[in-house]
């Protein structure tokens, strides 16, 4: 199935102030679990499975039983009793993927029937009628369309033709994913095919992991993608990322924490919460500094619903009713992205319903799902933002993007775009990566991940690559100005809002 990463490794585990570790993929997170075996070349689509007969669905346990193929994924999914499945495939691969779940309620009157998944988001899976089903993982937002269909492939009954670990087969399968699911490539620059042509006869029968290491890595680095990634074990992990990015060190970190606390004020007392990957201070002009550096791994129990509890009860501190409402409302609020390494969209948009008084359309996402056409994805799934039902704060916005913003902290950013009154952005481009991730793993036992999804404005707009570019372009994090304890972009936010030049 897919998780979603925080992009680059280094910039997630800043997030984690704490040294706690995060949980198992969610939109963006960690790397994968799956499998796949044998060769080729070419791309083709999925073995077409045959439909079963339409007898009508009844809201009980019977509905949901049997095989089903997602729309896109690359993914076949059986329920057979209690017990969910998935398969991971390509048109040279079929093994058992990561997603294994165990019924955990339902039916109910709707036939949903709900799935823990260990060390991961609970699934919930909803027929639609007899031959089409929805399945929603628990921390991602919107749905993946099940078809039903007779059987899994043929192709995962079959034993592959030669060793599924030897390196010419691994390299197979890997290309083959990225062939079948990126949507990027023409973005990208890259002939696809002609990787091919180029690396495979560097991938004889008995490469050493180090050589095949070395190839897959540099078949994908070109992409700059911060969503893909490759895990051979220690030593031998790669994380892509945008030109011109400097991932975080301890010294840095240190460094921006004092150049803020320099420009928030001597007298600016900041509250944390989640280990303190949420935090807020009251400024002097009834000014507000939000800081959010992760989207997910609020708690020791890190799972989803902890998660939305700490956050809830972080954001009911910082949205009062005398910060949201009445003669000493705050002005303007500062809300810090620069360091947020991504986690769960979910949450994002839980933080961004507190900023709203009214319902509108955050993005739309659609997933690529024909292996021979890059262009053809799955309908475009609108999530729309709903004001929470409480205290809201709907006044003006400074949002601070740079090139660390990344996955999660991008499709937040992306949802603030249609507010009124609309944010002004100041720093840097986000890092560019908006997708959940593929993970998967090669028949060899390697980890690998890759987007294969977009994200969409309400015009049909993406940012993947580029990243969403800031409306006041300025440093973010610059050397000199760390050393000299300044923060450009937090002092021309404090501007903005104070002078109500920031909508």
């Amino acid at each position: 199935m897919t998780g979603r990463p925080t992009g680059p490794d280094t910039a997630h585990r800043t997030a984690r102030r704490d040294g706690r570790p995060t949980r198992r993929p969610t939109r963006r997170t960690a790397l994968l679990l799956a499998a796949c075996t044998a060769l080729a070349a070419t791309v083709s689509a999925p073995a077409a499975a045959q439909p079963q007969p339409d007898h009508a669905a009844r809201p009980g346990a019977a509905a949901l039983q049997g095989v089903w193929q997602m729309d896109g994924y690359g993914t076949y999914v059986t329920i057979d009793g209690p017990r969910l499945r998935a398969y991971e495939t390509t048109a040279v691969s079929c093994l058992p993927g990561s997603l294994n779940g165990v019924r955990e309620s339902g039916p109910d009157a709707q036939g949903r029937v709900r799935f823990a998944v260990p060390g991961s988001a609970r699934v919930t899976v909803a027929p639609q009628n007899a031959r089409e089903a929805r399945l929603s993982i628990q921390d991602n937002v919107g749905h993946r369309t099940l078809h039903r269909v007779a059987g899994l492939p043929a192709r995962c009954h079959q034993d592959p033709s030669e060793d599924p670990r030897d390196a010419r087969a691994v390299f197979d399968v890997f290309w083959q994913t990225y062939a079948e699911n990126y949507p990027f490539f023409a973005a990208k620059g890259i002939d696809w095919a002609a990787v091919r042509d180029r690396y495979r006869p560097r991938v004889p029968a008995g490469t050493s992991d180090d050589v095949l290491f070395a190839v897959l890595r540099e078949m994908i680095e070109p992409l700059h993608d911060g969503h893909t990634k490759l895990d051979a074990g220690p030593g031998h992990q790669y994380s892509g990322v945008r030109p011109g990015t400097t991932l975080p060190s301890t010294p840095f970190l240190e460094q921006v924490d004092a150049a803020i606390g320099a420009n928030l004020g001597r007298d600016a007392t900041l509250h944390r919460w989640a280990g303190g990957a949420l935090s807020y201070a009251d400024l002097p002009g009834r000014l507000g500094y939000l800081r959010i550096t992760s989207f997910n791994g609020y708690t020791d129990q890190d799972d989803y619903e902890s998660d939305v509890a700490e956050l809830d009860r972080a954001l009911d501190a910082v949205f009062t009713r005398a910060r949201t409402s009445g003669p000493n409302a705050l002005r303007g609020l500062v809300v810090d992205l620069r360091l947020n390494g991504g986690g769960s969209d979910p949450l994002g948009l839980r933080v961004a319903s507190r900023l709203t008084d009214r319902p509108y359309l955050a993005y739309r996402k659609h997933a690529r799902n024909d292996p021979r056409d890059p262009r053809a994805f799955t309908p475009d799934q609108p999530a729309y933002l709903r004001p929470y039902q409480g205290p809201r704060y709907t006044g003006p916005v400074a949002l601070l993007t740079g090139d660390l913003t990344i996955s999660a902290g991008e499709t937040f950013t992306q949802a603030l775009l249609g507010r009124t009154p609309a944010p002004v952005r100041i720093g840097g481009n986000t890092q560019g990566v908006f997708s959940d991730t593929m993970d998967r793993t090669l028949p060899n036992g390697w980890k690998f991940a890759l987007p294969n999804e977009e994200f969409l404005t309400a015009d049909g707009r993406t940012f993947d690559g580029t990243g969403i570019p800031p409306a006041v372009r300025v440093p973010v994090f610059a050397a000199g100005d760390l050393a000299a304890r300044r923060d450009p972009a937090l002092s021309r936010a404090r501007s903005l809002l104070a002078a109500g030049r920031a909508s």
